[in-house]
């Protein structure tokens, strides 16, 4: 069974920078898809960035050219580098896996992923 545990959330100013981690386990030799997503108080938990087993990656366009995702695929870990924060990032962030290499229009829809972690808290004030 597949385990994801999220680091690294934090409260910082706006502007500041944060990296999010996400310690994958019980995957199989097969290959995953894995995404972040977030979700404010009161709002649908939303996709951030996703990224396949060969790092192609797409991200929404509120975080583009200020959110990076990556991964270690040898120590199945995901990260996700945020830089100039806004007050608006505020949120739970999630990470999400799934067996298989998804299309790319698939990366940020919540219904693709099967497994989730608990999330880590991101907290950005003006």
């Amino acid at each position: 069974q597949v385990q994801l545990v999220e680091s690294g959330g934090g409260s910082v100013q706006a502007g500041g920078s944060l990296k999010l981690s996400c310690e994958a386990s019980g995957f199989t030799n097969s290959r995953y898809s894995m995404a972040w997503f977030r979700q404010a108080p009161g709002k649908e938990r939303e996709g951030v960035a996703g990224i396949s087993r060969s790092d192609h990656a797409e991200y929404d366009d509120s975080v583009k050219g200020r959110f990076t995702i990556s991964q270690d695929t040898h120590k199945n870990m995901l990260y996700l580098q945020m830089v100039d924060l806004k007050p608006e990032d505020t949120a739970m962030y999630y990470c999400a896996a799934v067996r298989g290499n998804l299309w790319s229009w698939k990366f940020l829809l919540r219904s693709s992923y099967d497994s989730w972690g608990r999330g880590t808290q991101v907290t950005v004030s003006s």
